[in-house]
């Protein structure tokens, strides 16, 4: 039986589409690019930044740089709560606490941020520990952060899954022997997460709720 559930924060338990973009958005103009349109910019969600500005912009390790900069000027300020919990989940959390499972968050997104967040949505209602991504670039992987989650909270990975809707959640799970789950509702693909190597794939929290509290879910995860 899963013991802990680390979930991924931004398109797994919050929708930050509208944020995240107006950010990336500000942080291009600010920079001279030209602006495309916001359904180009979904794919910075999930992926740590410092990647992200590289290889969809080609910039240089020092132009990431800057452009994190600018971005978190925007984010900091108003893109933070151009955000909506996704309908379900506050249920899916109360079902899963009550049915005594520990619930962490572990998101690429900085600390700072993903702990505004999660109290400001409420979440911390049933989330007892966020780990995040840290400022200066040390910790940005989704390994790394699922790790630095596992030392934090004294978890035994053999009891433990990670829930997320792109394909580093499920990569950095399997680096740290964690099984784990995609998400449809997201903004990761069927494709990328099977691909990734995801145990399942759920189409709603009512559906992963269901396979976490089952036996046939359990039975899934633990061959």
């Amino acid at each position: 039986m899963y013991e802990t559930i680390l979930f991924d924060l931004d398109g797994t338990l919050t929708d930050p589409g509208l944020g995240i973009t107006n950010s990336v958005l500000y942080a291009l103009e600010q920079m001279g690019y030209s602006l495309p349109p916001r359904e180009a910019l979904y794919r910075f969600i999930g992926p740590p930044l410092l990647d992200s500005f590289q290889q969809f912009y080609g910039m240089t390790l020092e132009q990431a740089t800057r452009a994190i900069a600018l971005y978190r000027v925007y984010f900091a300020q108003t893109g933070i709560w151009e955000n909506v919990v996704y309908p379900g989940i506050p249920t899916l959390l109360e079902q899963l606490c009550q049915a005594g499972k520990r619930l962490l968050v572990a998101t690429s997104k900085p600390q700072v941020f993903a702990e505004q967040i999660v109290e400001h949505f409420g979440l911390n209602t049933w989330i007892s520990g966020v780990a995040g991504a840290t400022m200066d670039g040390e910790r940005t992987k989704k390994g790394q952060v699922i790790q630095y989650a596992l030392t934090k909270y004294a978890v035994n990975p053999a009891n433990a899954l990670m829930v997320g809707d792109r394909k580093h959640d499920i990569i950095g799970a399997k680096e740290n022997q964690l099984d784990a789950i995609g998400v449809l509702f997201g903004y990761g693909s069927r494709e990328e997460l099977t691909l990734a190597g995801a145990s399942a794939l759920a189409e709603s929290p009512q559906a992963l709720g269901n396979l976490i509290l089952t036996e046939t879910g359990d039975f899934l995860w633990k061959k």
